[in-house]
């Protein structure tokens, strides 16, 4: 079986379609189609449905997926070290949320850098959760880090941390909502302060509305930027409040800079999955990584 076959076979399992595939591969998509096609002849069995929207693997394109991508991976990773001096040196390539993967995940990961024999390089690119599954589906990054379990068989995900949300603000709109204000339900003092958040849809603060109080938020953002860091900046400077990762404020909550609005007894959580293609955890460069990763995360309370 032609190994080239294979190789675009396995782009289209993971892009989902031919025209995504045939970009990835730097072939044109009728080329892409006749290699698939082909395959399917030597086999004498349909990998794949073809749909308005890209393509669904058949059961047999789904086995054979499974079967044909770490070795695939492994190759690729052969060609692209070389058999020379240089060949000890392996690129771990990360993806993750930007504020997630900068405060935790690269100190981590620089750290076993430090430490490790072996030397290694690394590259990291950020990006929400479809983002960097789709890209290491497409064999763009070893690791992901994301908040979604990604569904499948060609990748695999282990649960890496819990991450607590707290409600914060700066001290003055805290103090205008008054001892227990915070408390109420609906959340009424709540709703007549301003929100900081990272998208228009405020997906942190509905999320912790509807565990907390049972209810959606009333007020609308005032202030939208795609990063916690600058959110968490913005309401140290009294923009208004906010929900942030613990982790991301705790400083500032132990110096003052803002305050936690309420304590719930049960604080909403969001789970952190460390994610890989099947079949690549057998790559020591990324195996040590992924055991580093998971031990560092221990300590992320």
């Amino acid at each position: 079986m032609d190994l080239a076959l294979l190789r675009t076979f396995v782009t289209v399992h993971r892009a989902g379609s031919f025209t995504r595939a045939a970009a990835l591969l730097g072939l044109s998509q009728p080329a892409v189609t006749s290699q698939i096609r082909t395959l399917e002849r030597q086999l004498g069995r349909p990998l794949f449905l073809r749909q308005a929207r890209g393509v669904t693997p058949t059961t047999i394109g789904d086995e054979l997926a499974h079967k044909a991508a770490p070795h695939l991976d492994a190759l690729v990773e052969i060609a692209e070290a070389g058999l020379n001096e240089e060949s000890s040196l392996r690129t771990l390539h990360l993806a993750g949320p930007p504020e997630f993967t900068a405060e935790r995940a690269l100190p981590a990961l620089t750290a076993l850098s430090g430490r490790d024999s072996q030397r290694h390089a690394l590259r990291a690119s950020f990006g929400n959760a479809e983002e960097v599954l789709e890209g290491l589906a497409a064999g763009h990054h070893d690791l992901a880090i994301t908040t979604a379990r990604p569904r499948g068989s060609l990748l695999t995900a282990t649960p890496l941390c819990d991450e607590e949300h707290v409600l914060v603000a700066g001290e003055r709109w805290a103090d205008r909502i008054g001892p227990g204000g915070s408390r109420r339900r609906p959340p009424l003092p709540l709703d007549n302060l301003p929100v900081v958040e990272v998208h228009e849809s405020l997906p942190f603060v509905s999320r912790y509305w509807t565990a907390v109080f049972d209810a959606r938020p009333a007020a609308s953002g005032t202030v939208i930027v795609p990063d916690l860091r600058a959110v968490l900046a913005c309401v140290i400077s009294g923009a208004g409040l906010a929900v942030l990762p613990r982790y991301l404020c705790a400083a500032a909550l132990e110096r003052g800079a803002v305050v936690a609005l309420l304590d719930p007894a049960v604080p909403p959580l969001r789970t952190y999955f460390l994610a890989a293609r099947t079949g690549t955890l057998a790559m020591p460069h990324i195996a040590r990584a992924h055991e580093w990763l998971l031990r560092a995360a221990a300590d992320w309370a």
